[in-house]
């Protein structure tokens, strides 16, 4: 009982400071780390296999964490490695990228193919922003087409914020379709060994379907606002040439390559064996080596703030799972919903998407692995708690402006160039999207599945 009290009060201070956000998150969860190693694992329960087991170093040793011939065996305890290890490696390929100009060329190469016709870029952005956001972080995606949203819009004349909010919104929903898309899919797929096209044909429908009906909603939504000022003649206007963003031609070649070759191997590693784990770090050194000037460049712009938080976080829940709280957490929903499984998912969907509205839905959901792992009672009940609560925590994260970490990025672009998104005017344009998405994910895992 001591120990399950101690565990939970490190849990609810650590997520107290995280929302807070007075001190670095990544500082918040390495801090609460060491006390759960001290007093949870230490004074506690006095188990020295219990902090091996939570730390879980002995995992990256072993041959299937690199290759594995069959479905991967559930790992739901300690730090996940294998998520640390591919977020990794795609942060180096992402910064080779962006070192290149890969994602401004881009950007405004679709502009340039759609004549910088506000409203054709307007759906052209957003689709960009789902299908990047489908293989590569949203962080990166935002940070970028933001920024290209708002050079535009000095350019033709029109309010970017409007832009952006829908390009966040859809950035978390193309996130939520992939296992590489949003890190609460990452964390979910490699703790339960599920593979990227088990995302792409369970949370995929669901964020198709969902896309489909979200750009028609924004369209109306935000069609006159967009074109409320008509720019210049177009024969006033000097539009920029996407070929002049491209910093090195070879290095630009060698970056699509790299990015292609990490998407085939993603799409392919059920069949092929190689793990989320052995990708990245795969890709990460090929990017390195093609780069080999700009090397330690790369290696300094890598986030490894947020790998130490990862890092922090998955030992502080470890403590709440050796402790047994976690289990408690099941018992109490498996209490409300009774044998009604429609119920169980609606809990899982809806609970987790108000909960990620709030709070960082990457803890939220890596706490909540174990906890359905216990409710599933089944391995047929296990995939289908888990595509819940990976389209709650995605997309409730959209709600509001601290929910998940793109958005975050895109209203800081927005205010840093002089156009700041206030909650109001946030959650008066996505609180409504995100419920209708919501909606669709629980009505869809209802009739596909129970």
């Amino acid at each position: 009982m001591i120990a399950q009290i101690t565990a939970g009060v490190i849990f609810i201070i650590m997520f107290a400071l995280i929302i807070t956000d007075k001190i670095e998150r990544h500082i918040v969860t390495l801090l609460s780390a060491c006390a759960t190693l001290i007093l949870v694992f230490g004074i506690c329960l006095h188990s020295a296999d219990a902090a091996i087991e939570t730390l879980n170093v002995k995992s990256i040793i072993t041959a299937d964490f690199w290759y594995h011939t069959g479905t991967a065996e559930e790992i739901t305890t300690g730090i996940n490695w294998a998520t640390i290890f591919f977020i990794a490696g795609m942060m180096v390929m992402v910064e080779g990228m962006a070192h290149n100009g890969f994602f401004r060329w881009l950007c405004l190469m679709i502009a340039k193919l759609v004549k910088y016709k506000v409203i054709p870029i307007f759906m052209t952005f957003m689709l960009l922003s789902a299908v990047l956001s489908m293989f590569i972080d949203s962080i990166t995606v935002i940070l970028f087409l933001a920024a290209v949203t708002v050079e535009l819009a000095h350019l033709l004349k029109f309010n970017p914020v409007p832009m952006i909010l829908a390009e966040v919104f859809c950035a978390n929903l193309g996130g939520s379709s992939t296992m590489c898309g949003d890190p609460p899919n990452i964390i979910i797929g490699t703790s339960l060994g599920y593979t990227f096209m088990d995302f792409l044909t369970h949370t995929g429908l669901i964020a198709g379907i969902s896309l489909i009906v979200i750009l028609i909603y924004f369209y109306f939504l935000f069609r006159k606002e967009l074109t409320h000022n008509s720019g210049p003649g177009s024969e006033t206007i000097d539009y920029p040439n996407p070929a002049e963003v491209i910093t090195n031609k070879t290095g630009f070649i060698i970056s699509c390559i790299i990015f292609l070759t990490a998407v085939v191997l993603l799409i392919t590693h059920a069949q092929t064996g190689l793990t989320v784990a052995f990708i990245g770090i795969f890709i990460a050194l090929i990017t390195l080596i093609t780069s080999a000037k700009n090397c330690l460049a790369l290696l300094k712009k890598v986030d490894y703030k947020t790998l130490l938080f990862f890092v922090g976080l998955f030992i502080v829940i470890g403590g709440l799972e050796q402790t047994g709280v976690l289990e408690i957490i099941a018992s109490m929903i498996h209490h409300i919903s009774g044998d009604n499984t429609m119920l169980m998912v609606a809990i899982i969907i809806w609970v987790s998407a108000i909960a990620s509205a709030f709070i960082d839905n990457i803890p939220f959901a890596a706490t909540m692995i174990p906890v359905i792992n216990d409710l599933a009672g089944s391995s047929t009940m296990l995939p289908i708690l888990a595509w819940a609560l990976s389209m709650g925590t995605d997309i409730g994260g959209s709600a509001t402006p601290i929910g998940a970490s793109a958005n975050v990025v895109g209203t800081s672009v927005a205010a840093k160039e002089g156009h700041p998104i206030t909650w109001k005017m946030y959650c008066s344009k996505l609180v409504i999207p995100t419920i209708i998405v919501l909606i669709i994910s629980t009505v869809t895992i209802w009739v596909r599945y129970l």
